[in-house]
């Protein structure tokens, strides 16, 4: 099977064939250079999409990865990491083995086929101005004969004549001899060229283009396996990064069979225990049987004047009221935030931002002491504000409870333990130059290193001033919590037969330098209140008028008691100013109300507050 045997007389149709040929192979490369940027684009997404959904350095989230399920999650966003990788892997190696190869490849074969097709030209040139010589020596050796015989003739004619002379007849037969002869040359020039063109037309269709359109073959031949070799290697390219991609979906189920549900319940009561014993029973109060009644200064019925019946203070309960009465009007007055309010976000997604302080349930007073202040104050309910918002958080972590307080002292003894170590570090590599420095003084200058030395010792000592101050917190930490029990028991007929202390009219007073009540405050008679009249009058009360409205700039999640969730551009009543302290008072509907950061909403008071006040 030879093209130049075959295919002899189609030389134009090979000359398309094998440009197809090259349009097909340069198509397959764009095709290969599209799948590249493909897995490259895919990579890129897969990378940014990890990225996205890493927790954010020293923020909640990090903290929300000490659980299993959480660092299953995070392996899994490593291990697409590490899947996107493959898929880089698969574009470079596509675009260095078939992309650049087959594109230098086609320059060679555009090289090849023009050379071979230039040769093929050439014989078709040369056979056709051999084919134009024998075509003229024909016409030549036919015109010769053609005059010769016109000669002989009129030889002829001119030697019948009797009326003409001898020369003329003469004359005649020497030009018909000259024709002849002519035409014998003639003859014998046509049939040299006739004999030459043969042999010329005999080299070509069995010499000359079969070795080109064998050259041609050959070429074609050589470019379908190489496509074919770069298919093989285009599915090698894949199956090459298949194992890698497999370990890692592999990594991806080993984490989730990782995943522990009894170690992360274990460690959501590591993080939200209190230490606190749960309320004991209350005992039943007979109010059938005459009861005399202290009434002191800070009771209902002297705060009021209506006669209403008073609100006892102190029971004789073994256990502590739990404070959660009965109405969440009540929790929200009594509830808000005692934190300054957090900033604004920084960047284009405000849901990532903290939400404030944390845990401000923790921050409260006892409830008798909230109590007594509602019951005194209630003319001047504005003075809440001042109640409800505190300040930093104590060194001592005395506003937390106590399982929490222990918690937060030993991972402050664990920080100091290891900047200790840092230091101690340090001190001895000062040391081991100082002593280099003594055997080699061209080294340097061992006294030079005495400030750095000694700045290091001080270092030390302030840590481990620190340390001891923390274990101390510490010790008296743990030393109360296995007596808790006790301390309630004492704790529960503390103010029987006692009146309740007198509370000023705004209870800010009594409220630690921090906002926040200590171990001590904790340990405060509880009350026992009689809410008969108390709760119904909180139930009529009505509620707050709104004197605007506000447009949430910014998403804030409100955790903390007394604050309120808000979704950015969601539209909400105001129903108090910022007083100066950095919160807004807002209502959603007659049950949900609460504060929020003033920065975190665009507040648009009534005409009866002068026009629109924006705080941004």
């Amino acid at each position: 099977m030879s093209w130049g045997i075959e295919l002899w007389d189609q030389f134009d149709n090979l000359e398309k064939h094998t440009q197809w040929g090259i349009d097909i192979l340069e198509k397959y490369i764009k095709f290969v250079k599209e799948r590249a940027e493909i897995e490259l684009s895919y990579a890129k997404q897969l990378r940014n999409l990890s990225k996205k959904y890493q927790p954010k350095k020293n923020s909640k989230e990090e903290e929300e990865y000490k659980y299993t399920s959480c660092q299953a999650f995070l392996s899994t966003l490593n291990e697409m990491n590490d899947y996107a990788g493959q898929h880089e892997v698969i574009s470079e190696n596509m675009t260095s083995q078939i992309t650049l190869d087959l594109a230098r490849y086609v320059q060679e074969l555009k090289q090849e086929r023009k050379s071979n097709f230039h040769d093929g030209r050439k014989a078709q040139q040369h056979i056709e101005t051999c084919w134009k010589q024998l075509e003229s020596s024909k016409r030549r050796f036919e015109r010769d004969c053609k005059e010769a015989d016109r000669a002989q003739q009129y030889f002829e004619k001119m030697d019948a004549d009797i009326n003409v002379t001898k020369a003329d007849v003469e004359k005649a037969r020497q030009q018909a001899q000259i024709r002849h002869q002519m035409a014998e040359d003639s003859k014998a020039d046509y049939s040299n060229t006739l004999q030459k063109f043969n042999q010329e037309q005999h080299e070509y269709y069995h010499t000359h283009i079969p070795g080109i359109f064998q050259k041609i073959q050959e070429m074609e031949e050589r470019r379908v396996l190489r496509l074919g070799e770069s298919m093989r290697t285009y599915a090698e390219v894949d199956r090459q990064v298949i194992p890698i991609v497999g370990k890692c979906l592999d990594g991806i189920v080993k984490a989730a069979e990782s995943i522990d549900q009894k170690s992360d319940s274990q460690l959501v009561i590591e993080a939200y225990k209190s230490g606190f014993e749960p309320p004991g029973d209350i005992e039943f109060e007979d109010y059938t049987q005459p009861m005399k009644r202290t009434v002191s200064e800070n009771s209902l019925s002297n705060s009021r004047g209506d006669g209403k019946p008073e609100l006892k203070f102190g029971g004789k309960s073994k256990g502590k009221l739990w404070p959660f009465i009965k109405k969440n009007k009540l929790m929200s007055l009594l509830t808000s935030p005692h934190q300054p309010p957090p900033p604004p976000p920084a960047s284009a997604s405000p849901s990532t931002v903290p939400n404030g302080p944390q845990s401000p349930k923790q921050q409260k007073e006892p409830l008798s002491h909230r109590f007594n202040e509602f019951m005194t104050s209630k003319p001047k309910i504005h003075c809440f504000r001042s109640l409800k918002r505190g300040g930093s958080t104590p060194e001592d972590f005395s506003n937390l409870p106590p399982e929490q307080r222990r918690k937060k002292l030993q991972q402050k003894v664990d920080e100091l333990n290891k900047e200790i170590q840092k230091e101690m570090d340090q001190r001895d590599a000062i040391t081991k130059m100082k002593d280099v420095y003594l055997k080699n003084p061209q080294m340097g200058d061992p006294a030079s290193l005495d400030h750095k030395l000694t700045e290091v010792s001080q270092n030390i000592d302030k840590l481990r001033l620190e340390v001891q101050k923390f274990e101390a917190w510490l010790a008296e930490v743990e030393g109360r919590l296995p007596a808790r029990n006790e301390q309630v028991r004492r704790q529960s007929g503390m103010y029987d037969g006692q009146p309740p202390p007198t509370v000023n009219t705004c209870a800010q007073d009594r409220e630690s330098p921090d906002g926040s009540y200590t171990e001590e405050q904790s340990q405060e008679s509880e009350v026992k209140v009689l809410a008969t009249d108390f709760d119904d009058e909180f139930d009529d009360e009505e509620p707050l008028p709104a004197i605007g409205t506000c447009k949430a700039l910014y998403t804030f999640e409100g955790q903390n008691e007394g604050t309120i969730s808000v979704a950015e551009g969601e539209t909400l009543y105001v129903i108090e100013e910022d007083k100066g302290d950095g919160w807004t008072r807002i209502r959603r509907n007659e049950d949900e109300e609460g504060y929020v950061p003033t920065s975190y909403v665009e507040v648009y008071l009534d005409k009866n507050a002068k026009g629109a006040k924006t705080y941004i």
